[in-house]
């Protein structure tokens, strides 16, 4: 079972809270699914994975500038 399946956290990019919850994390293929709730609403996207310093991070916002960490993700 993956340890990170449903696992939140929360962002404030200035206007609104985003929620993310992972849904699946492809380690091998470096790929995460995320559900992004956002004023309501519900999507789901893929993210490519990326590390640094901080372990790994997916790249969200214009022009990825913000980095969410998966090691920020708590148990919802």
């Amino acid at each position: 079972m993956n340890k990170f399946y449903l696992k939140e956290f929360q962002f404030f990019d200035g206007e609104d809270t985003i929620v993310f919850n992972i849904l699946a994390l492809y380690e091998g293929c470096d790929k995460i699914t995320v559900a992004v709730t956002r004023c309501g609403k519900i999507s789901v996207s893929d993210y490519d994975l990326h590390s640094d310093e901080n372990g790994l991070y997916f790249e969200y916002g214009i022009a990825g500038q913000e980095h969410i960490h998966i090691n920020d993700f708590e148990e919802a």
